[in-house]
């Protein structure tokens, strides 16, 4: 969102510290291999110096080609809007499914996960997912990005029976 700064923003003007590292995988897609580096000038000119980047020998010249003609050709405009909206209309679907179990789901504004309140026989405990283990330790993590329609269905269908038991 735009009113979110990456953290070198809020970095001290005299002594900065802070690189934000940036990926298109998550934009994208997980196979898209390019990121960026936002950071004060003073430490992007200390990376700068990498045998590699100093000899012009990028490691993925070609995907960020690709990447660049997938920007400039408004592509990118057109698939975040597609992938948004299909993953929102899967987040809501997962939602009123899983509260129609009973379950106390939180619903995210973005992303691939929801929370689940409670340790179930399916996703990943929540205490995985932080640093405060102990903040999350009585929630699921379930994605709704990766499955099929098919899949997720099926999800919810053991899970209903698992419930019933």
């Amino acid at each position: 969102p735009p009113e979110v700064q990456a953290l070198h923003f809020h970095d001290s003007a005299e002594d900065p510290r802070v690189v934000s590292v940036g990926t298109f995988s998550k934009l994208i897609g997980p196979g898209v291999k390019v990121g960026w580096l936002q950071a004060d000038a003073r430490l992007l000119k200390r990376m700068a110096a990498v045998g590699y980047v100093e000899s012009g020998g990028n490691p993925v010249t070609f995907s960020s080609m690709a990447l660049l003609h997938f920007m400039t050709s408004g592509q990118l405009d057109k698939h975040i809007a597609h992938v948004s909206s299909e993953l929102s209309q899967r987040c809501q679907w997962l939602c009123r499914n899983l509260r129609e179990l009973g379950l106390e789901v939180y619903e995210p504004r973005g992303g691939y996960f929801l929370w689940v309140k409670g340790q179930l026989c399916i996703g990943k405990e929540g205490r995985d997912f932080t640093i405060r283990q102990e903040s999350c330790s009585d929630y699921t993590r379930l994605s709704f990005s990766w499955l099929s329609w098919e899949e997720m269905q099926r999800g919810v269908d053991l899970l209903r029976t698992a419930l019933r038991k």
